[in-house]
């Protein structure tokens, strides 16, 4: 390379190193704060199950019971694209891989849930309850049968519940460290937060239990549910989430939305509540903003209205749930919860759709930005960029495309989009 031409300046090599010193602190905050996304698989669904319900053929019970539903009411790609409004083009590659997907893998997250679902219970009863979650989680992970992501919903930190929902996580971490340790892909769920400090109560039990257990520091992550209104806004003006975040000392994985708690907190009928109310869009755009650059992953809610009964019953469910999907999608909620096994049909068509239509256009634009032929008719720049590759990874992480169709459109493997993206490859994928 040349000699740099010779130019005229006035600051002297000590003015930017005494600005360097000036905010040294600040880079160290902000790096410390905004990590970036965390790099690793994120779900595209969290399925809830009572602890008394669980079993070791659960996961597979509900891949059945969502084939059954799909093979009685829409039988074949055409019927299913009328239900949900699918093009012609789409139709037959959303349905086959919709049915594949609930033979091989039909729940990505699921969650043993020890609270609303699992209700108060004498203390024997849910100290068996949860060594038995133990058992069959541990087995599971052992045998390949696992969810990606499994684990547990304890009883919040409230008061009255406090001490049992304590007693229940220790039972159940002790638990998997009999059975060989903490999996890969454990998931810890603390609901109902009101305050920071509960996070840091969280934070200090993990660590307790990572001293006593000889674990790593850290090891023990978990995720919140925003369901209060505390969580949003506190008793003194200020926004909860973002302190929340902080409070988790860098242990929290994602956040949340609890549809049905935190509309009826915001005195919403039952009637109205829903993931698409004006409360729920801005509990969310409050996460949203909050969680953005910390690596801490979002999860919109769910719905309650479910794809049972007559076929008529069955396909108004189902374009509901589907359409709620889809806008949780385009407000960059890739992840949500599903309440029954006949909305796994709509909740892997709803994202497979999303990321087939988007394929091409979002492949031409990645070209385009990285000087590829013919240019493009859209300006990015590098922000743009890392979203549309992320766009890209998340379809090849959900099965919506393939590697080679990606690899065909833009050039790039796997790699290279992850470098576009910014992603930091994860060293395990625990929760």
């Amino acid at each position: 390379m040349g000699q740099h031409q010779a130019v005229a300046t006035t600051f002297t090599s000590a003015v930017g190193e005494r600005v360097d010193a000036l905010l040294a602190g600040v880079d160290a905050e902000l790096a410390r704060r905004y990590p970036g996304d965390p790099g690793s698989r994120q779900p595209v669904h969290t399925v809830y199950v009572p602890a008394d319900a669980f079993d070791a053929g659960t996961i597979r019970s509900w891949g059945d019971r969502a084939l059954a539903a799909l093979g009685e009411h829409a039988p074949d790609p055409a019927a299913f694209a009328r239900v949900l409004g699918l093009t012609d083009d789409l139709a037959g590659p959303v349905y086959e891989r919709v049915r594949a997907k609930l033979g091989r893998e039909p729940v990505e997250d699921l969650r043993i849930d020890f609270e609303d679902g699992y209700g108060s219970r004498p203390d024997a009863e849910e100290d068996a309850a949860a060594a038995r979650a133990a058992a069959l989680v541990a087995r599971a992970f052992d045998a390949g049968t696992a969810a990606p992501y499994m684990g547990i919903r304890l009883k919040c930190m409230e008061a009255p519940v406090r001490d049992r929902g304590i007693r229940t996580l220790d039972i159940f971490l002790t638990g998997l460290m009999a059975a060989g340790g903490l999996p890969d892909g454990l998931v810890l769920t603390l609901p109902k937060v009101t305050h920071p400090q509960q996070v840091t109560a969280m934070v200090r039990l993990a660590e307790e239990f990572e001293k006593a257990r000889g674990l790593a520091a850290g090891r023990i992550r978990f995720e919140i549910q925003i369901e209060t209104t505390q969580a949003i806004l506190g008793a003194d003006g200020r926004a909860t989430v973002a302190r929340l975040i902080d409070a988790a000392e860098g242990r929290l994985t994602s956040l949340h939305y609890g549809t049905f708690d935190y509309s009826a907190a915001c005195g919403v009928g039952a009637a109205h509540q829903s993931p698409d109310h004006p409360v729920a869009d801005h509990a969310k755009a409050v996460m949203q903003v909050a969680a953005a650059g910390t690596g801490v992953r979002l999860s919109d809610g769910s719905t309650n209205v479910l794809p049972v009964g007559t076929t008529d019953r069955v396909h108004a469910a189902w374009r509901l749930h589907h359409d709620l999907v889809r806008r949780s999608l385009a407000r960059a909620y890739y992840q949500g919860w599903d309440m029954h096994p006949a909305q796994l049909p709509t909740r892997y068509a709803a994202v497979y759709a999303f990321y087939r239509e988007g394929l091409a256009p979002a492949a031409a634009r990645l070209v385009a930005y990285t000087g590829g032929p013919g240019g493009g008719a859209v300006l990015d720049e590098p922000a743009t960029a890392r979203a549309l590759s992320g766009y890209l990874l998340r379809g090849l992480d959900c099965g919506a495309v393939d590697a080679r169709e990606v690899a065909d459109l833009t050039g790039m493997d796997r790699g290279e989009l992850e470098g576009l993206a910014g992603r930091v490859r994860p060293s395990a994928v625990s929760g």
